[in-house]
């Protein structure tokens, strides 16, 4: 198990985990999510290969659209 905190919210998960793997566990598949990974941007390019480790701070933000 890891311990990631999103948004300021501590949160546990199995690990390995990817941020791919986290967006799928978190149900954001499918959305526009930006992340950021202990005070740096973690490119879309590279969530599939990118791995969180115990301890990550993470701040997600997910684009929402409207009219």
């Amino acid at each position: 198990m890891i311990q990631l905190s999103i948004n300021g919210e501590a949160k546990a998960f199995a690990a390995p985990l990817t941020v791919s793997e986290l967006i799928v566990a978190l149900e954001l598949s499918g959305k526009r999510v930006a992340i950021e990974r202990n005070g740096e941007i973690v490119p879309r390019s590279t969530h599939a290969v990118t791995q969180l480790a115990d301890g990550d701070v993470l701040e997600m933000v997910v684009a929402v659209g409207g009219g």
